[in-house]
Protein backbone atom coordinates (compact mmCIF):
# COMPACT_ATOMS: atom_id res chain seq x y z
CA UNK A 1 0.00 0.00 0.00
CA UNK A 2 2.65 2.33 0.74
CA UNK A 3 4.37 1.89 -3.05
CA UNK A 4 0.77 2.13 -4.18
CA UNK A 5 0.34 5.60 -2.55
CA UNK A 6 4.25 6.89 -3.41
CA UNK A 7 3.35 5.87 -7.15
CA UNK A 8 -0.32 7.55 -6.82
CA UNK A 9 1.65 10.54 -5.63
CA UNK A 10 5.06 11.13 -6.67
CA UNK A 11 4.30 9.56 -10.36
CA UNK A 12 1.08 10.36 -10.96
CA UNK A 13 0.80 10.00 -14.78
CA UNK A 14 2.97 6.61 -14.68
CA UNK A 15 0.37 5.23 -12.55
CA UNK A 16 -2.03 3.36 -14.22
CA UNK A 17 1.26 1.43 -16.49
CA UNK A 18 2.99 0.54 -13.20
CA UNK A 19 0.70 -0.35 -10.96
CA UNK A 20 -0.99 -3.26 -13.31
CA UNK A 21 -2.83 -6.13 -11.91
CA UNK A 22 0.29 -8.82 -12.40
CA UNK A 23 2.44 -6.01 -10.48
CA UNK A 24 -0.32 -6.36 -7.62
CA UNK A 25 -0.73 -10.05 -8.06
CA UNK A 26 3.39 -10.13 -7.78
CA UNK A 27 3.58 -7.99 -5.11
CA UNK A 28 0.86 -9.76 -2.73
CA UNK A 29 2.22 -12.95 -3.56
CA UNK A 30 5.57 -12.09 -2.50
CA UNK A 31 4.15 -10.73 0.98
CA UNK A 32 2.74 -14.03 1.59
CA UNK A 33 5.65 -16.07 0.83
CA UNK A 34 7.90 -14.10 2.62
CA UNK A 35 5.50 -14.28 5.97
CA UNK A 36 5.62 -18.21 5.31
CA UNK A 37 8.46 -19.12 4.55
CA UNK A 38 10.44 -16.80 7.24
CA UNK A 39 9.05 -18.87 9.56
CA UNK A 40 9.68 -22.34 8.25
CA UNK A 41 13.00 -22.45 10.13
CA UNK A 42 11.92 -21.89 13.48
CA UNK A 43 8.47 -24.18 13.08
CA UNK A 44 11.21 -26.84 12.20
CA UNK A 45 12.99 -26.20 14.85
CA UNK A 46 10.01 -26.42 17.24
CA UNK A 47 9.01 -29.53 15.58
CA UNK A 48 11.51 -31.11 17.22
CA UNK A 49 11.78 -30.09 20.73
CA UNK A 50 10.42 -32.41 23.45
CA UNK A 51 6.63 -31.70 25.02
CA UNK A 52 5.78 -33.00 27.85
CA UNK A 53 3.18 -31.77 30.93
CA UNK A 54 -0.37 -29.54 29.96
CA UNK A 55 -0.11 -29.08 26.57
CA UNK A 56 -2.35 -25.98 26.73
CA UNK A 57 -1.16 -22.50 25.19
CA UNK A 58 -1.65 -20.14 28.09
CA UNK A 59 -2.15 -17.90 24.43
CA UNK A 60 -5.27 -16.36 22.26
CA UNK A 61 -3.56 -17.96 19.36
CA UNK A 62 -0.81 -20.47 18.91
CA UNK A 63 2.24 -18.02 18.82
CA UNK A 64 5.91 -19.00 18.77
CA UNK A 65 7.13 -17.85 21.99
CA UNK A 66 3.75 -19.46 24.11
CA UNK A 67 4.66 -22.95 21.82
CA UNK A 68 8.41 -22.84 22.86
CA UNK A 69 7.57 -22.35 26.66
CA UNK A 70 5.75 -25.59 26.54
CA UNK A 71 8.59 -27.45 25.60
CA UNK A 72 10.38 -29.62 28.92
CA UNK A 73 13.86 -28.63 27.06
CA UNK A 74 16.03 -25.34 27.26
CA UNK A 75 15.28 -23.34 24.19
CA UNK A 76 17.61 -20.27 24.33
CA UNK A 77 19.00 -21.05 21.11
CA UNK A 78 15.61 -21.31 18.89
CA UNK A 79 14.26 -18.07 20.82
CA UNK A 80 17.35 -16.26 20.01
CA UNK A 81 16.62 -17.53 16.07
CA UNK A 82 12.70 -16.66 16.10
CA UNK A 83 13.60 -13.34 18.12
CA UNK A 84 16.51 -12.59 15.13
CA UNK A 85 13.92 -13.42 12.40
CA UNK A 86 11.20 -11.31 13.65
CA UNK A 87 13.44 -8.44 13.59
CA UNK A 88 14.81 -8.86 10.50
CA UNK A 89 10.83 -9.33 8.89
CA UNK A 90 9.27 -6.47 11.27
CA UNK A 91 12.41 -3.93 10.69
CA UNK A 92 12.83 -4.08 6.71
CA UNK A 93 8.97 -3.66 6.25
CA UNK A 94 9.10 -0.78 8.45
CA UNK A 95 12.21 0.55 6.63
CA UNK A 96 10.53 -0.36 3.22
CA UNK A 97 7.23 1.27 4.21
CA UNK A 98 9.01 4.78 5.89
CA UNK A 99 11.23 5.03 3.23
CA UNK A 100 8.57 5.29 0.12
CA UNK A 101 6.29 7.52 2.84
CA UNK A 102 9.57 10.01 3.14
CA UNK A 103 9.42 10.19 -0.67
CA UNK A 104 6.14 10.93 -0.62
CA UNK A 105 6.46 13.24 1.78
CA UNK A 106 9.67 15.04 -0.42
CA UNK A 107 6.95 15.14 -3.19
CA UNK A 108 4.01 16.46 -1.18
CA UNK A 109 5.74 19.22 0.07
CA UNK A 110 6.74 20.22 -3.50
CA UNK A 111 3.45 21.25 -4.73
CA UNK A 112 2.69 24.68 -4.55
CA UNK A 113 -1.20 24.77 -3.42
CA UNK A 114 -1.62 24.05 0.12
CA UNK A 115 -5.06 22.61 -1.06
CA UNK A 116 -2.92 19.94 -3.10
CA UNK A 117 -0.46 19.29 -0.58
CA UNK A 118 -3.61 18.96 1.98
CA UNK A 119 -5.70 16.03 -0.57
CA UNK A 120 -2.22 14.08 -0.95
CA UNK A 121 -1.82 14.16 3.46
CA UNK A 122 -5.18 12.98 3.90
CA UNK A 123 -4.63 10.57 0.92
CA UNK A 124 -1.72 8.91 3.08
CA UNK A 125 -2.79 9.92 6.61
CA UNK A 126 -4.95 7.08 6.81
CA UNK A 127 -3.05 4.66 5.84
CA UNK A 128 -0.14 5.92 7.93
CA UNK A 129 -2.47 5.70 11.27
CA UNK A 130 -3.18 2.18 10.32
CA UNK A 131 0.82 1.25 9.72
CA UNK A 132 1.91 2.54 13.04
CA UNK A 133 -0.89 1.08 15.32
CA UNK A 134 -0.06 -2.10 14.04
CA UNK A 135 3.53 -1.98 13.83
CA UNK A 136 3.79 -0.37 16.78
CA UNK A 137 2.58 -3.38 18.00
CA UNK A 138 3.69 -5.75 16.51
CA UNK A 139 7.25 -4.09 17.77
CA UNK A 140 6.05 -4.59 21.16
CA UNK A 141 5.78 -8.11 20.37
CA UNK A 142 8.43 -9.45 18.66
CA UNK A 143 11.47 -7.11 18.41
CA UNK A 144 11.71 -6.02 22.03
CA UNK A 145 12.86 -8.27 24.60
CA UNK A 146 10.23 -11.12 25.76
CA UNK A 147 11.88 -11.93 29.31
CA UNK A 148 10.39 -8.73 30.32
CA UNK A 149 7.00 -8.74 29.58
CA UNK A 150 3.89 -10.86 31.39
CA UNK A 151 1.68 -13.16 29.61
CA UNK A 152 -1.17 -11.25 30.17
CA UNK A 153 0.49 -8.50 28.79
CA UNK A 154 1.35 -10.41 25.55
CA UNK A 155 -2.41 -10.95 25.48
CA UNK A 156 -3.35 -7.63 25.01
CA UNK A 157 -0.66 -6.71 22.72
CA UNK A 158 -1.77 -9.90 20.41
CA UNK A 159 -5.59 -8.55 20.84
CA UNK A 160 -4.42 -5.32 19.72
CA UNK A 161 -2.68 -6.39 16.39
CA UNK A 162 -5.15 -9.10 15.11
CA UNK A 163 -8.37 -8.37 16.38
CA UNK A 164 -8.59 -4.21 17.17
CA UNK A 165 -6.34 -3.05 14.29
CA UNK A 166 -8.36 -4.79 11.55
CA UNK A 167 -12.10 -3.66 13.04
CA UNK A 168 -10.87 -0.28 12.97
CA UNK A 169 -9.38 -1.08 9.60
CA UNK A 170 -12.91 0.06 7.70
CA UNK A 171 -13.28 3.13 10.25
CA UNK A 172 -10.24 4.53 10.01
CA UNK A 173 -10.35 4.83 6.19
CA UNK A 174 -13.84 5.23 5.59
CA UNK A 175 -13.06 8.72 7.80
CA UNK A 176 -11.72 10.06 4.38
CA UNK A 177 -15.57 10.01 2.82
CA UNK A 178 -17.81 12.62 3.46
CA UNK A 179 -20.85 10.95 4.30
CA UNK A 180 -19.18 8.69 6.62
CA UNK A 181 -17.93 11.88 8.51
CA UNK A 182 -21.80 13.20 8.85
CA UNK A 183 -22.59 9.81 10.29
CA UNK A 184 -20.43 10.11 12.85
CA UNK A 185 -21.16 13.86 13.52
CA UNK A 186 -24.79 13.16 13.45
CA UNK A 187 -24.17 9.58 15.63
CA UNK A 188 -21.92 11.46 18.64
CA UNK A 189 -24.48 14.52 18.79
CA UNK A 190 -27.11 11.99 19.26
CA UNK A 191 -25.11 10.65 21.98
CA UNK A 192 -24.15 13.84 23.92
CA UNK A 193 -28.24 14.40 23.30
CA UNK A 194 -28.86 11.04 25.08
CA UNK A 195 -26.10 11.68 28.03
CA UNK A 196 -27.26 15.23 28.63
CA UNK A 197 -31.30 13.76 29.11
Amino acid sequence: MAYDRYLAICRPLHYPSIMTGQLCVILVSHCWMIGFFSHAIPIFFISQLPFCGPNIIDHFLCDMDPLMALSCAPTPIMEHVFHSVSCLIVILTILCILGSYFLVLRAVLQIPSSAGRQKAFSTCGSHLVVVFLFYGTIMVMYVSPTSESSVAMHKIITLIYSVVTPVLNPFIYSLRNRDMKFALHHFLCVMRIIQTS
